[in-house]
């Protein structure tokens, strides 16, 4: 009952905050949607070029305004795993909207970068801008003015924030999210990270490696850790931004099929020609974005949405806090365990009883907010299912277990494998900073040891190469910011002190830039604001300062007396490398421009 109280607390804060910016927002929505006859608004050479590649029969259809248009966005590319399914959606979803009397344009393609592929790379530099660009790309191609509803393929990283900024920038609008699934099941990813340690001990070769990696990532469909891909799905399901059940389903399969085709048929039956209009702005609204990090921290999710989630909720007029996120992971349990916060994956998660099971349970202890709005309708117990193909080969569904079909992966609430949610925001003299505790070890969430300094990842790799890092140690990496280099991710740390951790030193990480749902066993405080860049404090530290992380009390502090450190200089970095090559010229104004991380870390103002 407690928990319950104070997530309504919770989000009546966040409510009070953001009337002023809600209104307005609502207010703009309201005007647009007194438009929503879209194309009778538009001059006669203007429909022309929007229908004419149509049929005769499209043409009359769309210059009346008879039928509802619907428009696609697509993050399709045939390179990553995770969009490529996306290639045969639109000749689905331009069928089921021909059976359900509509219309489907592909509005306009996004790009869609992995993670996974610049990772270390100078091309990670542009990642988190990715998300921005996405979202100015899927404004453009709506911005013909020719859709009554939208539908938005997407899956990964920045993908789905910046598809999310969009549509509730075009607010007017019914959207609904489609996503394309998870690959099926390959080397276990806790074989794949023992690998990844021989390598980098020089015990194995790259050859071995690579086929390591590559029985880990070996098809179609997102990677099936429980990073910030499947935090997205996860997301617009509690959301309700998919059709209820949609989020796990293998792509290539009928019933990946038969979701998609349903999808787009309640796109068109929402839209305000249809018989339920339902604006996205409108349905998005506090409880939902509330629903959204209750669920990030039940399922140990991304600490990429604690960026994403905040930009996400300003494009709504909805002022959320760090604050607000590490409050929730007070009030909500851990209930899932994948990998890095257990064996599973989320193939696993999903056979255990996956979203339905998790959502009823929530709902069931009043941890979520029941009375939101939804693509589906009114309600948000209509997700405590499973979807299945009917005979007929349709979707069918089914309320969710009852019992976890893996108690190790799927807890129900009363078998909870922690209290608290698995992420935290710590807070001391090196300013602010978000934690993921759901991977690591409670005697490891308190970490008190010397400071050593880099200012790259690079520079921590080649210490370790040297046999320089001996000893218990915090490192520090500093400069990754977004205004320094568009905060990339620094994986290449996770597994150099992972090794490290495994020999006994007792080891953590303090940084300004990103790790992502993939953060593992090395406790971390990243995102630390302000950036370096920005003369943060986390620029002041010297090699040897004695740094004190304690996840427990949420408190992150250098111990250095408070005249000596105010006084010191804040270090330099040479950033000029970081500024040409693989596009990161064509991003100048975006260092400059953007937010801090605990505002979301927007190039673009809220909406």
């Amino acid at each position: 009952m407690t928990a319950r109280r104070d997530i309504e607390a919770i989000t009546e804060r966040i409510r009070q905050r953001s009337k002023v910016g809600r209104e307005a927002y609502l207010s703009r929505i309201a005007e647009a949607s007194s438009r929503t006859a879209n194309r009778a608004v538009l001059g006669c050479g203007n429909l022309a070029h929007g229908f004419a590649v149509c049929s005769p029969s499209e043409k009359i259809a769309l210059g009346g305004d008879r039928v509802p248009n619907l428009g696609i966005i697509t993050s399709y590319n045939d390179m990553l795993s995770a969009h490529q399914p996306f290639e045969t959606f639109p000749a689905l979803i331009k069928e089921a909207a021909r059976e359900a009397g509509g219309i489907a344009q592909v509005a306009g393609g996004v790009p869609a970068m992995c993670d996974g592929v610049t990772q270390g790379q100078p091309g990670m530099e542009l990642s988190l801008f990715s998300r921005d660009v996405i979202a100015m790309a899927a404004a453009i191609g709506l911005s013909h003015n020719m859709f009554d509803a939208a539908v938005f393929l997407g899956v990964c990283d920045k993908i789905v924030p910046g598809l999310v900024i969009a549509a509730l920038t075009f607010g007017h609008l019914p959207a609904v999210f489609i996503p394309a699934g998870p690959m099926t099941t390959g080397l276990a990813n806790d074989e794949k990270a023992k690998v990844r340690q021989l390598y980098a001990e020089g015990k194995v070769g790259r050859a071995e490696l690579l086929e390591a990696e590559s029985k880990s990532y070996h098809g179609p469909g997102t990677c099936t850790f429980y990073g910030t891909a499947n935090s997205n799905q996860m997301l617009m399901e509690i959301m309700g931004l998919h059709t209820p059940g949609a989020s796990f389903v293998n792509p290539g399969t009928p019933l990946r099929d038969a979701l998609t085709r349903e999808a787009a048929k309640r796109a068109l039956a929402i839209a305000a020609l249809g018989n339920a209009y339902t604006p996205v702005g409108r349905m998005i609204d506090e409880r939902s974005i509330v629903n959204g990090v209750v669920g990030l921290h039940a399922t140990g999710g991304s600490t990429n949405h604690t960026i994403h989630l905040i930009a996400m909720a300003a494009a709504a007029g909805i002022a959320l806090t760090w604050q607000d996120i590490s409050d929730l992971s007070e009030a909500v349990p851990l209930l899932a365990r994948v990998y890095p916060n257990g064996l599973a994956d989320v193939n696993h998660f999903h056979a255990a009883g996956g979203l339905g099971f998790l959502i009823r349970e929530l709902l069931d202890e009043g941890l979520l907010h029941e009375d939101v709005q939804t693509v589906w309708g009114e309600g948000l117990r209509p997700y405590a299912v499973e979807a299945r193909l009917g005979d007929d080969g349709g979707v069918v569904r089914e309320a969710a277990p009852l019992q976890s079909g893996d108690e190790k992966v799927l807890a129900p609430f009363k078998q909870a494998f922690q209290a608290t949610g698995g992420l935290k925001v710590l807070g001391g003299n090196l300013g602010h900073a978000v934690i993921k505790t759901s991977a690591v070890k409670p005697e490891r969430r308190v970490i008190e040891a010397p400071a050593k300094v880099f200012d790259s990842q690079q520079g921590l790799n080649d210490a370790f190469k040297a046999g320089t890092l001996t000893g218990d140690f915090i490192a520090v990496i500093r400069f990754q910011g977004p205004k320094a280099n568009g905060m990339p991710e620094l994986h290449k740390l996770t597994t150099v002190l992972g090794i490290l951790q495994d020999r006994g030193q007792r080891v953590a990480l303090v940084t300004d830039g990103r790790m992502s749902g993939a953060s593992g066993k090395v406790p971390a405080a990243i995102h630390v604001t302000p950036e370096a860049v920005e003369d943060g404090p986390i620029a002041r530290i010297h090699d040897g300062d004695v740094i004190r992380l304690d996840a427990d009390a949420g408190t992150l502090e250098v111990l250095v007396p408070g005249t000596e450190f105010a006084l010191r200089r804040t270090a330099d970095a040479d950033l000029i490398g970081n500024e040409f090559g693989f596009g990161r010229e064509l991003f100048a104004g975006f260092r400059q421009l953007v937010g801090r991380a605990d505002h979301g870390a927007a190039a673009f103002g809220s909406a």
